[in-house]
Protein backbone atom coordinates (compact mmCIF):
# COMPACT_ATOMS: atom_id res chain seq x y z
CA UNK A 1 0.00 0.00 0.00
CA UNK A 2 1.09 3.75 -0.73
CA UNK A 3 1.71 5.74 2.19
CA UNK A 4 -0.57 9.02 2.21
CA UNK A 5 2.45 10.97 0.92
CA UNK A 6 2.36 9.65 -2.32
CA UNK A 7 -1.16 9.72 -3.43
CA UNK A 8 -2.19 10.93 -6.28
CA UNK A 9 -5.92 11.92 -7.44
CA UNK A 10 -7.92 13.82 -10.39
CA UNK A 11 -10.33 16.10 -10.02
CA UNK A 12 -13.67 15.72 -12.54
CA UNK A 13 -15.73 19.31 -13.08
CA UNK A 14 -14.38 22.47 -12.46
CA UNK A 15 -17.32 24.26 -11.65
CA UNK A 16 -18.11 27.33 -8.67
CA UNK A 17 -17.29 24.15 -5.78
CA UNK A 18 -13.89 22.94 -8.01
CA UNK A 19 -11.83 25.84 -6.23
CA UNK A 20 -12.76 25.81 -3.05
CA UNK A 21 -12.29 22.17 -2.80
CA UNK A 22 -8.63 22.22 -4.78
CA UNK A 23 -7.87 24.89 -2.05
CA UNK A 24 -8.72 22.84 0.66
CA UNK A 25 -7.00 19.22 -0.49
CA UNK A 26 -3.83 22.06 -0.53
CA UNK A 27 -4.36 22.44 3.13
CA UNK A 28 -3.58 18.73 3.67
CA UNK A 29 -0.06 17.10 3.53
CA UNK A 30 -0.11 14.02 1.68
CA UNK A 31 -1.91 14.17 -1.46
CA UNK A 32 -1.82 16.01 -4.99
CA UNK A 33 -4.04 16.58 -7.85
CA UNK A 34 -2.29 15.67 -10.87
CA UNK A 35 -5.11 16.10 -13.57
CA UNK A 36 -8.01 17.95 -14.10
CA UNK A 37 -11.22 17.52 -16.66
CA UNK A 38 -14.13 19.34 -17.65
CA UNK A 39 -16.36 19.14 -20.85
CA UNK A 40 -15.28 22.99 -21.43
CA UNK A 41 -11.68 22.37 -21.22
CA UNK A 42 -10.83 26.21 -20.86
CA UNK A 43 -12.16 26.23 -17.89
CA UNK A 44 -9.93 23.53 -16.51
CA UNK A 45 -6.89 25.70 -18.41
CA UNK A 46 -7.42 28.36 -16.13
CA UNK A 47 -8.07 26.33 -13.02
CA UNK A 48 -5.05 24.24 -14.16
CA UNK A 49 -2.94 27.03 -13.90
CA UNK A 50 -4.40 28.94 -11.00
CA UNK A 51 -3.87 25.46 -8.94
CA UNK A 52 0.06 24.21 -10.64
CA UNK A 53 -2.05 21.08 -11.48
CA UNK A 54 -0.08 19.94 -14.59
CA UNK A 55 -2.54 17.81 -17.01
CA UNK A 56 -6.02 19.08 -18.81
CA UNK A 57 -7.96 16.71 -20.43
CA UNK A 58 -11.04 17.16 -22.28
CA UNK A 59 -12.71 13.80 -22.04
CA UNK A 60 -12.70 12.11 -19.01
CA UNK A 61 -12.16 8.16 -19.94
CA UNK A 62 -9.11 9.78 -21.66
CA UNK A 63 -8.51 11.11 -18.63
CA UNK A 64 -8.99 7.83 -16.38
CA UNK A 65 -7.27 5.91 -19.17
CA UNK A 66 -3.91 7.73 -19.15
CA UNK A 67 -3.17 8.80 -15.36
CA UNK A 68 -2.08 6.57 -12.71
CA UNK A 69 -4.21 7.56 -9.58
CA UNK A 70 -5.38 6.78 -5.71
CA UNK A 71 -9.10 8.45 -6.22
CA UNK A 72 -10.91 11.02 -8.15
CA UNK A 73 -12.69 13.53 -6.84
CA UNK A 74 -15.61 13.87 -9.02
CA UNK A 75 -17.38 18.39 -8.71
CA UNK A 76 -19.57 18.03 -11.55
CA UNK A 77 -23.95 18.73 -11.17
CA UNK A 78 -25.46 15.37 -9.86
CA UNK A 79 -26.90 14.39 -12.77
CA UNK A 80 -23.47 13.38 -14.54
CA UNK A 81 -22.42 11.95 -11.01
CA UNK A 82 -23.57 8.33 -11.88
CA UNK A 83 -21.80 8.48 -15.35
CA UNK A 84 -18.12 9.38 -13.57
CA UNK A 85 -18.82 7.12 -11.06
CA UNK A 86 -19.14 3.97 -13.76
CA UNK A 87 -16.23 5.25 -15.69
CA UNK A 88 -13.76 5.26 -12.05
CA UNK A 89 -15.48 1.87 -10.52
CA UNK A 90 -14.32 -0.24 -13.71
CA UNK A 91 -11.16 1.04 -13.45
CA UNK A 92 -11.15 0.21 -9.65
CA UNK A 93 -10.31 4.25 -8.93
CA UNK A 94 -11.35 5.25 -5.56
CA UNK A 95 -14.19 7.92 -6.03
CA UNK A 96 -15.12 10.78 -4.00
CA UNK A 97 -18.42 12.20 -5.26
CA UNK A 98 -20.19 16.07 -4.24
CA UNK A 99 -23.21 15.31 -2.73
CA UNK A 100 -26.24 14.87 -3.51
CA UNK A 101 -25.29 11.19 -4.89
CA UNK A 102 -27.59 11.30 -7.31
CA UNK A 103 -31.33 12.99 -8.41
CA UNK A 104 -33.07 9.88 -7.44
CA UNK A 105 -32.92 7.09 -4.77
CA UNK A 106 -32.75 3.95 -7.35
CA UNK A 107 -29.56 5.62 -8.59
CA UNK A 108 -28.10 6.09 -6.15
CA UNK A 109 -28.36 2.61 -4.91
CA UNK A 110 -27.13 1.39 -8.30
CA UNK A 111 -23.87 3.69 -7.61
CA UNK A 112 -23.40 2.48 -4.01
CA UNK A 113 -23.88 -0.99 -5.53
CA UNK A 114 -21.58 -0.67 -8.50
CA UNK A 115 -18.78 0.53 -6.09
CA UNK A 116 -19.45 -2.81 -3.85
CA UNK A 117 -19.47 -4.92 -6.40
CA UNK A 118 -16.23 -3.71 -7.94
CA UNK A 119 -14.52 -3.55 -4.67
CA UNK A 120 -13.76 0.10 -5.21
CA UNK A 121 -13.82 2.53 -1.83
CA UNK A 122 -16.87 4.93 -2.53
CA UNK A 123 -16.98 7.86 -0.20
CA UNK A 124 -19.60 11.20 -0.23
CA UNK A 125 -18.14 14.78 0.34
CA UNK A 126 -20.82 15.56 2.81
CA UNK A 127 -18.82 18.57 4.61
CA UNK A 128 -21.54 20.35 7.12
CA UNK A 129 -21.68 17.95 9.62
CA UNK A 130 -17.50 19.12 9.75
CA UNK A 131 -18.65 22.63 10.75
CA UNK A 132 -16.46 23.52 13.89
CA UNK A 133 -19.72 24.55 15.81
CA UNK A 134 -21.49 21.77 14.71
CA UNK A 135 -18.57 19.45 15.83
CA UNK A 136 -18.73 21.25 18.92
CA UNK A 137 -22.32 20.86 19.43
CA UNK A 138 -21.83 16.93 18.91
CA UNK A 139 -18.74 16.45 21.48
CA UNK A 140 -21.08 18.43 24.14
CA UNK A 141 -24.56 15.98 23.41
CA UNK A 142 -22.03 13.43 23.80
CA UNK A 143 -19.76 14.29 26.50
CA UNK A 144 -21.75 16.45 28.76
CA UNK A 145 -23.67 13.89 30.91
CA UNK A 146 -27.40 15.68 29.82
CA UNK A 147 -28.74 12.01 28.78
CA UNK A 148 -30.71 11.12 26.06
CA UNK A 149 -32.27 13.26 23.65
CA UNK A 150 -35.61 13.47 23.80
CA UNK A 151 -36.81 16.54 21.43
CA UNK A 152 -34.39 18.78 18.77
CA UNK A 153 -35.04 21.32 16.59
CA UNK A 154 -32.69 21.91 13.43
CA UNK A 155 -33.16 25.31 11.95
CA UNK A 156 -31.13 27.18 8.57
CA UNK A 157 -33.04 29.80 7.20
CA UNK A 158 -31.40 32.16 4.65
CA UNK A 159 -32.05 34.55 1.96
CA UNK A 160 -28.97 33.58 0.40
CA UNK A 161 -29.01 33.17 -4.09
CA UNK A 162 -27.04 30.10 -4.20
CA UNK A 163 -28.15 29.52 -7.66
CA UNK A 164 -26.37 32.93 -8.73
CA UNK A 165 -23.22 30.98 -8.69
CA UNK A 166 -24.75 27.86 -9.74
CA UNK A 167 -27.50 28.43 -12.15
CA UNK A 168 -28.50 25.10 -12.64
CA UNK A 169 -30.21 25.01 -9.24
CA UNK A 170 -32.80 27.26 -10.64
CA UNK A 171 -33.85 24.79 -13.09
CA UNK A 172 -33.85 21.61 -10.71
CA UNK A 173 -37.86 20.53 -10.14
CA UNK A 174 -36.65 19.14 -6.80
CA UNK A 175 -34.57 21.89 -5.23
CA UNK A 176 -34.50 22.87 -1.16
CA UNK A 177 -34.47 18.87 -0.49
CA UNK A 178 -31.73 17.67 -2.66
CA UNK A 179 -29.80 20.62 -2.08
CA UNK A 180 -29.46 21.88 1.46
CA UNK A 181 -32.00 19.24 2.85
CA UNK A 182 -29.25 16.43 1.96
CA UNK A 183 -26.90 18.55 4.99
CA UNK A 184 -29.53 19.34 7.19
CA UNK A 185 -30.77 15.76 7.01
CA UNK A 186 -27.58 14.28 7.51
CA UNK A 187 -26.59 16.53 10.26
CA UNK A 188 -29.52 15.21 11.99
CA UNK A 189 -28.41 11.29 11.19
CA UNK A 190 -24.95 12.64 12.45
CA UNK A 191 -26.27 14.27 15.78
CA UNK A 192 -29.52 11.93 16.62
CA UNK A 193 -29.04 8.51 14.55
CA UNK A 194 -31.51 6.71 12.44
CA UNK A 195 -34.96 7.67 11.45
CA UNK A 196 -37.75 5.34 12.06
CA UNK A 197 -40.73 7.97 10.69
CA UNK A 198 -40.78 10.31 8.49
CA UNK A 199 -43.19 13.78 7.75
CA UNK A 200 -42.46 16.64 5.39
CA UNK A 201 -44.28 19.78 4.38
CA UNK A 202 -42.93 22.04 1.23
CA UNK A 203 -43.40 25.61 0.23
CA UNK A 204 -42.40 27.15 -3.32
CA UNK A 205 -42.00 31.40 -2.38
CA UNK A 206 -39.48 32.05 -5.22
CA UNK A 207 -40.79 31.99 -9.00
CA UNK A 208 -37.17 32.87 -10.05
CA UNK A 209 -37.32 28.43 -9.38
CA UNK A 210 -38.65 25.75 -10.32
CA UNK A 211 -38.62 23.80 -7.48
CA UNK A 212 -39.58 23.89 -3.47
CA UNK A 213 -37.31 26.32 -1.53
CA UNK A 214 -38.77 25.95 1.88
CA UNK A 215 -39.39 22.59 3.84
CA UNK A 216 -40.19 21.65 7.19
CA UNK A 217 -39.23 17.75 8.23
CA UNK A 218 -39.95 15.78 11.50
CA UNK A 219 -38.86 12.70 11.92
CA UNK A 220 -39.10 10.38 14.99
CA UNK A 221 -35.44 8.92 15.59
CA UNK A 222 -34.75 4.75 16.70
CA UNK A 223 -33.13 6.17 19.87
CA UNK A 224 -36.74 8.05 21.05
CA UNK A 225 -35.96 11.83 20.04
CA UNK A 226 -38.19 13.89 17.68
CA UNK A 227 -36.41 16.24 15.58
CA UNK A 228 -38.04 18.66 13.60
CA UNK A 229 -35.76 20.29 11.09
CA UNK A 230 -36.80 23.55 8.87
CA UNK A 231 -34.55 24.58 5.89
CA UNK A 232 -35.40 27.57 3.04
CA UNK A 233 -34.28 30.41 0.91
CA UNK A 234 -36.98 32.67 1.46
CA UNK A 235 -36.94 33.97 5.75
CA UNK A 236 -36.41 37.29 5.63
CA UNK A 237 -35.09 37.81 9.10
CA UNK A 238 -33.70 40.77 11.13
CA UNK A 239 -30.24 39.48 10.82
CA UNK A 240 -29.02 37.66 7.73
CA UNK A 241 -26.60 34.86 9.44
CA UNK A 242 -25.11 33.26 5.90
CA UNK A 243 -25.03 29.40 6.20
CA UNK A 244 -25.58 29.26 10.22
CA UNK A 245 -27.35 26.13 11.55
CA UNK A 246 -28.77 26.99 14.79
CA UNK A 247 -29.78 23.94 16.50
CA UNK A 248 -31.72 23.19 20.21
CA UNK A 249 -31.38 19.60 21.61
CA UNK A 250 -34.15 18.71 25.14
CA UNK A 251 -32.40 15.91 27.11
CA UNK A 252 -33.03 14.06 30.12
CA UNK A 253 -30.49 16.38 32.09
CA UNK A 254 -30.27 19.25 30.35
CA UNK A 255 -30.48 20.93 27.02
CA UNK A 256 -27.95 22.06 24.25
CA UNK A 257 -27.80 24.85 21.73
CA UNK A 258 -25.82 25.76 18.70
CA UNK A 259 -27.43 29.54 18.48
CA UNK A 260 -26.02 32.45 16.29
CA UNK A 261 -22.35 33.34 15.97
CA UNK A 262 -21.15 30.08 16.68
CA UNK A 263 -22.24 29.80 20.57
CA UNK A 264 -22.43 26.93 22.20
CA UNK A 265 -24.15 27.11 25.42
CA UNK A 266 -24.99 24.14 27.53
CA UNK A 267 -27.46 24.20 30.43
CA UNK A 268 -28.37 22.07 33.27
CA UNK A 269 -29.56 22.58 36.90
CA UNK A 270 -27.00 23.91 38.01
CA UNK A 271 -26.62 27.19 35.54
CA UNK A 272 -24.92 27.32 31.81
CA UNK A 273 -21.86 27.34 30.55
CA UNK A 274 -21.28 28.50 26.79
CA UNK A 275 -18.63 29.41 24.36
CA UNK A 276 -18.25 31.03 21.08
CA UNK A 277 -16.84 28.27 18.67
CA UNK A 278 -16.68 29.98 15.08
CA UNK A 279 -14.87 28.32 12.51
CA UNK A 280 -11.17 29.37 11.28
CA UNK A 281 -10.47 31.30 8.63
CA UNK A 282 -8.03 30.31 5.41
CA UNK A 283 -6.45 33.11 3.11
CA UNK A 284 -8.54 31.42 -0.29
CA UNK A 285 -11.83 31.34 1.96
CA UNK A 286 -14.69 34.40 0.73
CA UNK A 287 -15.03 35.38 4.72
CA UNK A 288 -18.73 35.32 4.53
CA UNK A 289 -18.67 31.98 3.57
CA UNK A 290 -15.75 30.80 6.27
CA UNK A 291 -18.19 28.43 7.92
CA UNK A 292 -18.67 26.34 4.95
CA UNK A 293 -15.35 26.95 3.51
CA UNK A 294 -13.28 25.96 5.98
CA UNK A 295 -15.52 22.65 6.90
CA UNK A 296 -14.06 21.80 3.64
CA UNK A 297 -10.58 20.85 5.33
CA UNK A 298 -11.30 18.15 8.02
CA UNK A 299 -13.91 16.74 5.40
CA UNK A 300 -11.12 15.87 3.24
CA UNK A 301 -8.67 15.24 5.68
CA UNK A 302 -11.35 12.46 7.06
CA UNK A 303 -11.70 11.25 3.37
CA UNK A 304 -8.31 11.23 3.12
CA UNK A 305 -7.76 8.69 5.56
CA UNK A 306 -10.73 6.34 4.33
CA UNK A 307 -9.28 6.61 0.45
CA UNK A 308 -6.17 5.67 1.75
CA UNK A 309 -7.03 2.79 3.58
CA UNK A 310 -5.54 4.20 6.77
CA UNK A 311 -8.70 5.20 8.78
CA UNK A 312 -12.38 5.19 8.33
CA UNK A 313 -14.23 7.94 6.81
CA UNK A 314 -17.43 9.22 8.07
CA UNK A 315 -19.38 9.78 4.86
CA UNK A 316 -19.28 6.59 2.91
CA UNK A 317 -21.27 6.09 -0.08
CA UNK A 318 -23.21 3.37 2.22
CA UNK A 319 -23.65 5.86 4.58
CA UNK A 320 -24.79 8.35 2.67
CA UNK A 321 -27.24 6.47 1.14
CA UNK A 322 -28.96 6.46 4.70
CA UNK A 323 -28.92 10.34 4.12
CA UNK A 324 -30.50 9.81 0.18
CA UNK A 325 -33.21 7.33 1.37
CA UNK A 326 -34.44 10.65 4.03
CA UNK A 327 -34.31 13.00 1.15
CA UNK A 328 -36.58 11.23 -1.33
CA UNK A 329 -39.16 9.95 1.78
CA UNK A 330 -39.38 13.67 2.51
CA UNK A 331 -40.45 14.18 -1.18
CA UNK A 332 -42.94 11.34 -1.02
CA UNK A 333 -44.32 12.45 2.25
CA UNK A 334 -45.21 16.25 0.53
CA UNK A 335 -46.46 14.61 -1.85
CA UNK A 336 -48.77 12.22 -0.53
CA UNK A 337 -49.02 14.15 3.01
CA UNK A 338 -48.49 10.58 4.80
CA UNK A 339 -46.21 9.87 7.29
CA UNK A 340 -43.32 7.42 5.70
CA UNK A 341 -41.89 4.51 7.79
CA UNK A 342 -38.29 4.16 7.34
Amino acid sequence: MRKVGSLRFAVIGTGFWSRFQLAAWRELEGVECVALYNRTRAKAEALAREFGVPRVYGDAEELLAKEKLDFVDIITDPGTHARFVHMAAERRVPVICQKPMAPSLQEAERMVDECRRAGVPFFIHENWRWQTPIREFKRELDTAGLGKPFRAHVQYLSTQRVWDSQPFLKELEQFIITDMGSHILDVARFLFGKAQTLYCHTNHVNDELKGEDNATVMMKMGAGATVLCEFGYASITERERPFQTLIFAECERGSVELGPDYRVATTTREGTRARHCAPPHYPWAEPERDLVLSSIVPCNANLLLGASGRGRAETTGQDNLKTVRLVFAAYESAASGRVIAL
